[in-house]
């Protein structure tokens, strides 16, 4: 007996089609609306990403990370150290618009004018006044010290104000506010060389300090460091109120030169003619018409008499000793060496 073929009396089934099409996707499992979802509301979004489509793993990986984003904000602060409640905390400033200073800088020893502009920086008003006993009045700033300083009673304006006792940048303070200034006194240069004189006077800040000739019939050389000074202007120990604008004059001497005994004096003064008996001079280089003199009654020779006048500059001649003199300045030409 032949035996039926196989899945005889059984129903045939078809293979699956190679194009069946998937289950049609809702618009709530669309993956933008499943992620917004997750990232917003996590417990929807978790609920949505198992009905999406995704498959399994992709599910538990959303499932895992929405969970923990939706849970962090309600884990609790770290437990605080000890140690950081014991350290001093900075203290917060509200800023107004006024503020109130605990205290002004000290501007003493500033220029005025720049001690008003850090004063305003710190939240005060200005006012000045003269720290000495002139009561004097502040026309510049910038010629002005602050020597002394003192909150004011009076507000100029809403700030507090400071009050600055001030003298001119060149004077001292004095001792106390309204006291007499303590001017410096000119040190005693005559006997010191020059150079050291000048170190002496510099703190004094004069305008300028300047040698000159101690004898009027001579001229200073370039340098004079090495110079005696015999005569001194502004006089020793006299006060010295304004520097800037005065000068201190030396007069000098050369090395090995003694000082005149009085200021104004020459080194070569013209010589005394000799009194004779009938009264007349005898001066035995009296000038002929061409600035020679006569000799013995003999020819004329170019003889003269140091010191005395001359009247053609740059002419020369020699005296009895044979010593050339010449006719020059400074001042009326003289016969000089």
């Amino acid at each position: 007996m032949t035996q039926p073929p196989p899945g005889y009396g059984h129903p045939q089934q078809s293979p699956p089609h190679p194009y069946a099409l998937k289950p049609a996707r809702r618009w709530w499992q669309h993956p933008a609306l499943v992620i917004t979802a997750l990232v917003l509301l996590p417990p929807g979004g978790i609920a949505l990403a198992w009905l999406s489509h995704w498959s399994h793993t992709k599910k538990i990986t959303a499932t895992a990370l929405a969970g923990l984003w939706f849970i962090t904000p309600f884990l609790g602060d770290p437990p605080k150290d000890p140690k950081d409640d014991a350290k001093p905390k900075a203290a917060v400033t509200t800023p107004s618009a006024s503020p109130t200073p605990s205290g002004p800088p000290s501007l003493v020893g500033q220029n005025l004018k720049t001690a008003k502009a850090a004063a305003y920086d710190a939240g005060y008003s200005t006012i000045s006044h003269d720290a000495s006993d002139d009561d004097a009045r502040q026309w510049d700033d910038d010629n002005w010290k602050v020597c002394f300083q003192a909150v004011s009673a009076k507000k100029a304006g809403r700030m507090p104000t400071l009050d600055f006792g001030v003298v001119r940048n060149e004077w001292p303070c004095p001792a106390k506010d309204d006291e007499p200034i303590p001017y410096p006194k000119m040190p005693k240069a005559v006997g010191q060389t020059f150079a050291k004189a000048s170190v002496m006077i510099k703190p004094l800040a004069f305008k300028a300090i300047e040698a000159a000739s101690a004898y009027t019939d001579l001229t200073l050389p370039t340098k004079v460091d090495d110079w005696t000074v015999c005569f001194q202007e502004p006089e020793a120990g006299e006060k010295i109120q304004h520097p800037k604008t005065s000068t201190a004059h030396l007069k000098v001497t050369a090395p090995g030169t003694a000082c005149p005994k009085t200021e104004f004096t020459e080194l070569h003064p013209d010589p005394t003619p000799p009194s004779t008996g009938d009264g007349d001079s005898d001066d035995s280089s009296s000038s002929s018409s061409d600035g020679s003199s006569s000799s013995g009654g003999g020819g004329s020779v170019d003889t003269v008499a140091p010191g005395a006048y001359c009247s053609t500059p740059g002419s020369t001649g020699v005296n009895k000793r044979g010593v050339v003199y010449t006719c020059k300045g400074p001042g009326q030409e003289r016969w000089r060496r």
